[in-house]
């Protein structure tokens, strides 16, 4: 799992703007929304999720264009967007939290392995995305990506606060 204390920050903010939260999670396969769910209180936030592994589910479940996946595979920024807004929309969730990429062994859809992308899907339909290159074996880049999609949403939050973030 991720470190905590980023998902405590996150749920905390959430919780004082009474935000919900859904996430989407292909290659971390449930390691985010179990970061989160280690938190207490964090039922106050947290909607529950979608693991789609397979590139099927992410149509099929989360709306993302078949065309987009035929045209660019499942390793893409707009990819990683349509889970985010697609998530938010099936759980009925102020934010959705997204990640698809690449832990390995072996590069997928012409993307090298530690090839990531997160999103974030807000109020509004807007939507904010980081692409990673993370290095190291499938276990490092699995938890790093959750590390790196909750600090992606903690910034979110920051920003719409008005506050300054590096």
């Amino acid at each position: 799992m991720g470190r905590p204390s980023g998902a405590v920050q996150v749920l905390e903010t959430m919780a004082r703007e009474e935000a919900t939260l859904a996430v989407a999670e292909s290659l971390t396969g449930g390691l985010i929304g179990a970061t989160i769910t280690a938190v207490p209180g964090s039922s106050r936030v947290f909607l529950g999720g979608v693991i789609s592994y397979a590139t099927e589910l992410k149509h099929g479940l989360l709306g993302v264009p078949e065309d987009l996946l035929r045209r660019e595979g499942a390793v893409h920024p707009e990819v990683a967007a349509a889970m985010a807004a697609g998530v938010a929309r099936l759980c009925e969730a102020t934010y959705g939290l997204a990640v698809t990429g690449v832990a390995g062994p072996e590069p997928q859809d012409g993307q090298p392995v530690g090839t990531v992308f997160a999103a974030v899907s807000g109020p509004g339909g807007r939507l904010w995305g980081r692409r990673l290159r993370l290095e190291g074996s499938r276990e490092r880049i699995r938890v790093e990506t959750v590390d790196e999609a909750i600090d992606l949403l903690a910034s979110v939050l920051m920003s719409s606060k008005g506050e300054h973030f590096g």
